[in-house]
């Protein structure tokens, strides 16, 4: 047996395990690649990873590093979830779903879904508290959007938000308003809100500006009326008591000089 045999021969049983590591780590991601609390599976369909993340007490995303960036389905439904950062999941440039439904989301903001507007495709918001979101949070967005259950705030930001989802009139159909800038619209679907409400808001702000306006006029006209009014009071009781003094008697020398004209 040559050396050569001999090193082969104790070599290939390392070569073999090391192709078995490899196949499983390409086949089964390690718990590194995995949020805490989270399940994370290949999916052989989409060539990716499904990271399900739900009942898991969690109170806010994972991180970027945490969340890899082949993932391609991520459901984080069913914890205690309070926001959504801006660019909260900008490297998941291959997610196609997100569930944050079942959680405590109050608002989004505009770049809520920024770095997966292209490729994600469905969106669900469910069942969370959200009252408003930023006019552009839905506006690059392709995917379904499911906002069911609610309490939405119907304003102007709401309105043009909807108006971005001319794609998902579904969605925009299941908005209700639990409160609006129109009290007989509560309760009402917002796509039953047939007045502009950011010409709305404007007219509501220019009407406050032109009471504001007006109140400044009267005090200042008041002020004026009261200035002119106690300076007259002033110069009559100045005339009053010029009136009052005694008349300032003659000199004779004064009264000669009157006779003589005389």
């Amino acid at each position: 047996m040559t050396l050569l045999d001999l090193w082969l021969s104790r070599s290939l049983p390392m070569v073999l395990l090391l192709q078995s590591l490899v196949l499983m780590a390409l086949c089964f991601p390690s718990a590194s690649m995995c949020p805490k609390g989270c399940l994370c599976q290949r999916d052989p369909h989409l060539h990716g990873l499904n990271v399900s993340c739900s009942q898991s007490r969690l109170k806010e995303i994972p991180p970027q590093p945490a969340l890899r960036h082949h993932t391609v389905l991520l459901r984080l439904d069913h914890n205690q979830i309070g926001a959504v950062p801006d660019q909260a999941f900008h490297g998941l440039r291959l997610l196609r779903e997100l569930n944050l439904s079942y959680n405590a989301v109050e608002t989004l903001g505009e770049g809520a879904f920024s770095g997966i507007e292209g490729t994600l495709q469905v969106l669900d918001l469910s069942h969370n508290r959200i009252t408003s979101v930023h006019k552009d949070a839905f506006a690059r967005l392709k995917a379904r959007v499911i906002v069911d259950d609610n309490p939405w705030h119907c304003d102007c930001a709401l309105q043009q938000a909807i108006g971005g989802m001319a794609h998902n009139h579904e969605a925009a159909a299941r908005v209700l308003c639990r409160s609006s800038e129109i009290r007989d619209q509560e309760g009402q679907p917002f796509l039953a809100v047939d007045t502009d409400l950011c010409n709305l808001a404007k007219r509501t702000t220019d009407y406050a500006m032109l009471v504001t306006m007006f109140g400044w006029f009267a005090m200042v006209i008041s002020y004026v009326v009261y200035y002119v009014r106690q300076n007259q009071e002033d110069a009559r009781r100045h005339l009053e008591y010029l009136k009052s003094l005694p008349s300032k008697p003659k000199k004779p020398d004064e009264v000669d000089d009157i006779s003589t004209v005389v």
